[in-house]
């Protein structure tokens, strides 16, 4: 991911779920940090906030009962 705007991460974590492990946690990492900016408009916090839970979960119901459930 080349390009950190809100917009830009915002349409990344719709496509989460297509990632690999390690560009996945890069992006989490990244959305994370443009929620902890108070720079960064509410709106717009708010918007990735509820992306990000939602992929979150979507891993979640996907990884427990796997192999990778611990």
């Amino acid at each position: 991911m080349n390009s950190f705007t809100p917009q830009a991460i915002y349409d990344e974590l719709q496509l989460l779920d297509q990632m690999d492990i390690s560009q996945g946690a890069d992006l989490r990492q990244v959305a994370q940090s443009v929620l902890a900016d108070a720079q960064v408009n509410l709106n717009w916090r708010q918007a990735i906030a509820d992306r990000l839970n939602r992929a979150n979960h979507s891993l979640e119901l996907v990884t427990v009962g796997s192999e990778d459930s611990y």
